[in-house]
Order: structure tokens, then C-alpha cells, then sequence
């Protein structure tokens, strides 16, 4: 730092700074002006892109997931991807684990299907989070329309995609090479592979996008920390255009298992996969693992209106908190939920009773399902005890994606306004005492009766000590 200052010719006038601020006059303090503020621009969404256990493309997944269909299905050996090729091992250790169900992307070179070879490339430094980043990304900016060629608009395009985890399969597979003497067969590239940051960065290398390069590591809220970060960064002038999201592949069998000895998956429904994943209802018990990856491409308003850009909905708000609380288990009272709600809404500028539609993070847990509801009511009061505003939890059709969770639903919700049209919550056959009357989650797909009208939308997302909301709005 002193050197940068130095170079510059400044760092006399630091010393005179520290100086100031340590001095009785603050007029002595005063020697730069005070830093630019922050731009202040609208961001807007124009591009979408997913890669989810419904199958590859926003479009699918969402025309699957307003139909009712689910991405569940009973787990697989080849889904332990253990190092080797011991198939009776890989049998032993699918029976000792508890739960037995995920949501799965589906692979192959079908439609609709994630081929992997076309994201990798042969490229030994793509690991399965960072190929569902570049396939959600690419669909993202064509659906977009920005593939700039220009320096100047690379340079003024970001990229800000999280990851939860990683790439636990590549470090069990490491290890193994260790306890086995094989340290000399372990790759070159595998720390590149398990970087979160990775993800961001083969985006901006395939591209050329030279603004911001985030990477958001928050659990299962990092998706939506990814997009409200961004949306941030163009507020503030960082960026005219963010490539923005979260990206998970974490189905194995270690990542498996230790999140069943935290006791957080669905042991009941092993014989019943579709029926696993059932938030707000008497018969959950815990969340179905899932992987896959949601891209947004966020831009400032006026950039968006001068290239003629198709525009989906404008980011609202974006509110964050810690409850402080435990490592597992929530407050009771959702007190992290409702302050990242309390603050989004603060920050759009807009009414509790003028949302329409929440889309809620509920995974399918005893405890959080029934916390996150009472926040809601908290929150909302009689606007949602009333019916008018509906809300659903879409993880029982895709399970739990975890970093991409945030990311993948907050693009339901834009399609949600887009479409007019808000999508059911599976499996809710026998709604958790906690609603009555017209405060009850929806089971069926809703359509809105103002479709060309102005619908506001809240996603929430949160888990034991983070929270992180998105407000988004036609504009």
C-alpha cells in the first residue's frame, strides 16, 4: 500500500491524513475530498440461464416445473462417483447410506440433457461445478444478446457466480492417491479444479470480461449473494453488465453422508423418490440433495434501453443478515429471515402489502420449514394471512441445490413475473398446522389476474445464520 502511495507521489498527504484523524481539528483531516459516490443506476435482468434437475435450459425447466413435474429420483452407485472402478464397493457403500434419493441433473446427449464432454472440452481444470457455470452462463448471454467483441464493453462486463462446495469427489479422489503412495499421479490441476473461484474465472477467460470477478462462498445462500452483489456492483459503477449466479455439483457419497450425520436429509421416502421433497408438510423430514446452476445477466437500465435489450424484471432490493445464533438450528422466531426481509423491502422502496408472490427457500426440514413460515407471517401480517399474497417453496421438484439454490430460484421468480404465472409447491398433502384459511403455500400453479400489469415478487432465501433477499419487479 505505501508503495502504490508513494509511487503516486501521495504518501506524504496519507501521513497528513493520519495525522488529521488523530488531531483535535478535523480541518486538518480534510486533505482529499470525499471518495465518488455510488451511481445509483436501476439494474435490470436480460439474460437467463440454468442447468437444473429439471433438465438443461431455463425455458424447460421452468415449462416442468409449472406443469407439476419433479427432477427426484432414487440414487444411483455411479452417483457416489468414488475413486476406482469397484463396483462392489460402490454397492456396499450406497446401503450404508441413510438417505437415498437426489436431484440429479439429467446427463447425456439427449434434448434437454447436460452433456458434459461439450463443457469440458478435455480441459482437465473443469470440474462438474464450473462446466454447469460455463453451459447456464453461455444460455444466459445468448438469451441476453451480449456477446460483445469490443474491448471497452468487456472491460465493463463482470462476472459474479458462487459455488457452496465444490468439488468434494476431486479431493476424495486426491486423498485417496495419498493413502494409496500415488502422490506422484495426483493432477496439476487440482487445485484449479476445486476453487470455487473458478467458476467466475473460466467465464471471464471463455468470454473476455475483464470487470468485476466475484465469487461468493455463503452456503446455501450464496446464489443469491452472487446476484445481489452484483447488482451492487453496476449500482455502484463497477460494471455496466453483470454475468451473475451459483453453481453446485456436490452428489457423492462423502458429501452425501455428511449431511447425514448432520441429520439434514429425507430418510422416509428412499422407496419413494418423487414424494421425498415436501416443503410445508406434516411428512417431511429432512431435504433431498440436488445439484445444477442458475446465470442471470444483470444490467443497468439505461445500458439495457440503449442496446434495445429484452428485459425480464428489475432487481428491487437486495437484503442481507446473520442471526448470530447457532451453526445448525435457527432462532426460533426467524429473526435472520425477517431482518433480510425487513431490508429488502426497505430498500425497494415499496409496501409489504404491494408484494404479490414469494417465492420461500424451504427445504423440507422439520424445524426450518416451520421457522421460515412464521417469518413470513411476521413479515407480511394480514397481507398474508388474507390470501393476497401467494407464496411456494419449488424444492420439491428440484431438491435442494444448495449454492445454486439462491440463484436457480430467484430465475423462477423472474419467470414468474415474466409469465404471469406462480409455480406450485409439490407434495403438500398435508400442510403443517401452522397455515390456515388463506395462509397456505400453493400446491397448484397460480395465475396471475394482472399479467400485464405491475406484480412486485420477494425471493427469500436463508438458512441457520445467513439470510439474503431479492426483490424483483416488472418494469
Amino acid at each position: 500500500m505505501s508503495s502504490l502511495f508513494r509511487r503516486a507521489g501521495l504518501l506524504p498527504a496519507v501521513l497528513r491524513l493520519r495525522r488529521g484523524l488523530s488531531s483535535a481539528s478535523a480541518a486538518e483531516a480534510e486533505v482529499f475530498p470525499p471518495p465518488r459516490p455510488g451511481a445509483g443506476r436501476r439494474v435490470v435482468v436480460t439474460g437467463l440461464g440454468a442447468v437444473t434437475p429439471l433438465g438443461c435450459g431455463a425455458g424447460r425447466t421452468w415449462d416442468r416445473l409449472v406443469s407439476g413435474e419433479c427432477g427426484v429420483r432414487a440414487l444411483a452407485t455411479e452417483d457416489l462417483r468414488l475413486p476406482g472402478d469397484d463396483a462392489e464397493a460402490a454397492g456396499r457403500t450406497l446401503k450404508q447410506l441413510p438417505s437415498r434419493v437426489v436431484a440429479a441433473v439429467p446427463r447425456g446427449k439427449g434434448e434437454a440433457e447436460f452433456d458434459e464432454e461439450a463443457w469440458t472440452k478435455g480441459n482437465k481444470s473443469v470440474s462438474g461445478f464450473i462446466a454447469y457455470a460455463l453451459c447456464a452462463a453461455d444460455e444466459a448471454l445468448r438469451d441476453a444478446n451480449w456477446l460483445p467483441l469490443e474491448e471497452e464493453k468487456k472491460e465493463r462486463t463482470g462476472v459474479s457466480i458462487g459455488g457452496g462446495i465444490g468439488s468434494i469427489s476431486d479431493i476424495l479422489e486426491a486423498s485417496q492417491m495419498i493413502i494409496e503412495n500415488r502422490l506422484r499421479r495426483l493432477s496439476p490441476y487440482f487445485i484449479p479444479k476445486i476453487l470455487i473461484n473458478m467458476a467466475s474465472g473460466h467465464v471471464s477467460m471463455t468470454y473476455g470480461f475483464q470487470g468485476p470477478n466475484h465469487a461468493a462462498v455463503t452456503a446455501c445462500a450464496t446464489g443469491a449473494h452472487s446476484i445481489g452483489d452484483a447488482t451492487r456492483m453496476i449500482q455502484f459503477g463497477d460494471a455496466d453488465v453483470m454475468v451473475a449466479g451459483g453453481t453446485e455439483s456436490s452428489i457423492d457419497a462423502l458429501s452425501i453422508a455428511g449431511f447425514s450425520r448432520l441429520r439434514a436429509l429425507t430418510t422416509k421416502y428412499n422407496s419413494l423418490p418423487e414424494a421425498a421433497s415436501r416443503p410445508f408438510d406434516c411428512g417431511r423430514d429432512g431435504f433431498v440433495i440436488g445439484e445444477g446452476c442458475g446465470v442471470m445477466v444483470l444490467e443497468a437500465l439505461d445500458h439495457a434501453n440503449e442496446r434495445g435489450a429484452k428485459i425480464y424484471a428489475e432487481v428491487r432490493g437486495y437484503g442481507m443478515s446473520g442471526d448470530a445464533h447457532h451453526i445448525t438450528q435457527p432462532q426460533n422466531d426467524g429473526r435472520g429471515a425477517i431482518l433480510a426481509m425487513k431490508r429488502a423491502l426497505d430498500q425497494s422502496g415499496l409496501r409489504a402489502d404491494e408484494i404479490n408472490y414469494l417465492n420461500a427457500h424451504a427445504t423440507s426440514t422439520p424445524l426450518g420449514d416451520a421457522v421460515e413460515a412464521n417469518a413470513i407471517k411476521s413479515v407480511f401480517g394480514d397481507h398474508v394471512t388474507s390470501g393476497g399474497l401467494a407464496f411456494s417453496s419449488t424444492k420439491g421438484a428440484i431438491g435442494h441445490l444448495l449454492g445454486a439454490a439462491g440463484s436457480v430460484e430467484a430465475i423462477f421468480s423472474v419467470l414468474a413475473i415474466h409469465h404471469g404465472v406462480a409455480p406450485p409447491t409439490l407434495n403438500l398433502e398435508q400442510p403443517d398446522p401452522l397455515f390456515e384459511g388463506a395462509f397456505m403455500p400453493l400446491a397448484v400453479s397460480k395465475k396471475d389476474a394482472h399479467t400485464s400489469g405491475y406484480l412486485e415478487l420477494f425471493r427469500v432465501w436463508w438458512n441457520q445464520h445467513v439470510a439474503a433477499v431479492l426483490m424483483c419487479a416488472i418494469v
